[in-house]
């Protein structure tokens, strides 16, 4: 029965059998679950997000399924769903939530409608995929019109904000920034409009995303950044909660994550169990993850695109930290490195990089000489230099920002050394 075919290691090849020989198998089975499917889509903040908002709803009270491979193709969600459904061929859940790549989501959303969607940003990522950006914002289009009851959505995402025009029996909310914040976050357009005007020689322009945001009422805003901290405005409550995940990205990931849970429960949200799930949950592996190793932390940052990058940059002080930048150009990670050009790196000059690695060691550091960033190493094979990376600063807290099929590589090398959690 293809219902016991089970998926090891974070693979998805099960779900590949399954589609090919019972293509049905997913609709029938999601369409069990009594609160239905919550798809979460994307450019950036995806796995993070999710990994949240699964917490604070099981911090409500409810079993949630999630494809926690964090394989987020349509063949991934399947695998996942036969690593948990019981011998009646039933889902012990009562909601599903879903990080969903948004290629395959336009695919998933026509075979099972979600309930509700939430919809992050549109970047300039991968375009070796999914063509120029607008592109990706139909697909997140497409995901909202088959949402059937209610749609979060980035106000301060000009993109993302406008697939609300296209919307008409289903509930739009939004989550967003406080006007004082913007400029922590900016968005694709501001940043390439601020490296054209640093090219051109001219006065750079203030950022656009607040243009039309301010018209969108948020349900949610991040209204402060602290320390492992933030404040948000829920509502017409303001909240402050201490966070367990690093980084301001990651703070804005939860009001994104604070919004949707407010929408899927409404009037039954326990607000003292909300906030509680809030400062607890864990950062989504690899995505600003601690580990402990000889007694220092290693922090893995996940840097996927330009303005990614520069929010870990702007998230961490260097001061006192050993660094490594490890590159990879797989499919995964996108093949065009060139956006490392649209990153300023100085902010890691005064303490330099103490080593750099992956495919494409040499273009970074080549990217980091050009801003005056010294380099003690240059190492491309991740594994040897992860091990010098470690014996050459064993007291020192140390930080990797890293792409993803180089955090992969990476946390699973860092296995020998300290425990890592598995994510089958």
């Amino acid at each position: 029965m293809v219902t016991k075919l089970r998926g090891g290691s974070g693979s998805a090849f099960p779900g590949l059998v399954v589609e090919r020989l019972d293509p049905q198998f997913l609709a029938r089975t999601l369409a069990q679950l009594p609160r239905g499917v919550v798809v979460v889509s994307g450019t950036n903040g995806k796995t993070t997000t999710t990994k949240m908002v699964v917490e604070l709803l099981r911090g409500q009270g409810l079993k949630v399924f999630t494809n926690r491979s964090g394989s987020n193709f349509t063949r991934g969600v399947v695998a996942s769903i036969l690593g948990e459904v019981g011998i009646s061929g039933k889902l012990d859940a009562d909601i599903a939530v879903l990080e969903l790549d948004e290629a395959h989501a336009v695919h998933f959303v026509k075979a099972v409608n979600p309930r509700y969607s939430l919809l992050l940003n549109v970047m300039r990522d991968q375009l070796d995929r999914f063509g120029e950006i607008d592109t990706t914002a139909g697909m997140l289009r497409t995901i909202a019109e088959h949402t059937t009851e209610g749609v979060v959505l980035n106000r301060e995402d000009a993109r993302v904000a406008a697939i609300a025009d296209s919307l008409r029996s289903q509930e739009v909310r939004y989550f967003g920034l406080d006007p004082s914040l913007r400029k922590h976050f900016p968005s694709d357009d501001d940043l390439h409009a601020t490296t054209a005007a640093v090219e051109d020689h001219e006065p750079q322009a203030e950022p656009a995303a607040g243009t039309s945001a301010d018209s969108l009422t948020a349900d949610v805003l991040l209204t402060g950044l602290g320390t492992q901290e933030g404040t948000f405005q829920l509502g017409t409550e303001r909240v402050t909660s201490e966070l367990t995940v690093n980084g301001a990205y990651n703070t804005y990931n939860a009001a994104a994550a604070l919004a949707l849970v407010r929408l899927i429960l409404g009037a039954e949200t326990n607000r003292t169990a909300l906030l509680e799930s809030l400062r607890t949950v864990a950062p989504a592996f690899g995505r600003g993850e601690s580990l402990t190793v000889g007694g220092a932390p290693v922090d893995l940052v996940l840097v996927k695109n330009p303005a990614g990058f520069r929010l870990g940059l702007s998230s961490f002080s260097a001061d006192g930290v050993a660094t490594m930048i490890a590159i990879n150009d797989n499919y995964a990670d996108g093949r065009d490195m060139s956006w490392l050009w649209d990153v300023s790196f100085e902010s890691l000059a005064e303490q330099g990089v103490a080593l750099v690695s992956g495919v494409r060691a040499y273009d970074m550091a080549l990217r980091l000489t050009y801003d005056g960033v010294e380099i003690a190493a240059v190492e491309p094979d991740l594994a040897q230099a992860l091990d010098t990376f470690l014996r050459e600063n064993p007291d020192t807290p140390r930080r990797i920002f890293c792409t993803y099929t180089a955090m992969l590589a990476l946390r699973k090398h860092l296995g020998s050394y300290t425990e890592v959690e598995a994510f089958n």
